[in-house]
């Protein structure tokens, strides 16, 4: 059973290196992994082998051989992969380094194209910077001119404010006194009402004491 299990441990780890991107010291840990595996799986395959030779029964002492055998087949094969893995993996490497060569060479270039667009785009950027600056002044000047305006629409507004509250007051004492006229003429009308009542009367007593004696 452990023999099986560090077989499959072995493709697994192969496979590894197969698809490992880089760097070399990934490749080299895996590598020292596999080695480890693959002594292991030396010693429990000359256990093995060992145990068949003890073996009292001539055709059990075969059959274990037989398996020791397919075992050491399976390492080769395994150790044929291994090398295959490692090849292949190590022309990826190779293949991306050169890559990643090219690819510093053009950005190398990419940034001296930068660096002229760069000082293309400050002094763009300064003549623009300087265009907004000027329609900055001109807008202070204008707000400064708009601030002044307000300014003087203010006062207009207190001062016509101030006149709109005298007005308010004239008219409040001129409601005062015509409320004051109209009670009093009210009042005049009562106390003429009733003198006229009281003469009235008199003339009537005068006339039934003259007319009408025996009244």
């Amino acid at each position: 059973q452990e023999i099986v299990k560090f077989d499959l441990e072995i493709k697994a780890a192969v496979q590894d290196i197969r698809d490992c991107p880089g760097p070399l010291s990934a490749l080299t840990e895996l590598n020292a992994a596999v080695k480890e595996k693959f002594r292991h799986l030396r010693d429990r395959i000359q256990e093995l082998e060992q145990m068949a030779k003890e073996q009292d029964k001539e055709s059990e002492k075969q059959a274990l051989l037989r398996e020791v055998e397919n075992h050491k087949k399976q390492m080769l094969s395994n150790q044929a992969a291994w090398r295959k893995a490692n090849l292949a993996c190590k022309i990826a490497i190779d293949n991306s380094e050169k890559d990643q060569l090219l690819q510093g060479r053009d950005i190398l270039r990419q940034r001296k194209t930068t660096k002229e667009s760069l000082a293309e785009s400050a002094s763009n950027i300064t003549e623009s910077l300087m265009g907004i600056s000027r329609m900055m002044a001109q807008q202070v000047q204008q707000s400064e001119e708009t601030v002044q305006t307000l300014a003087n629409s203010s006062r207009t507004i207190l001062e016509a404010n101030e006149e709109f509250k005298s007005m308010s007051g004239t008219i409040q004492l001129g409601r005062k006194l015509i409320t004051k006229y109209n009670r009093r003429e009210l009042t005049d009308k009562l106390l003429i009402f009733l003198a006229l009542a009281l003469f009235l009367a008199t003339v009537l007593y005068i006339l039934k004491k003259r007319l009408f004696p025996f009244l």
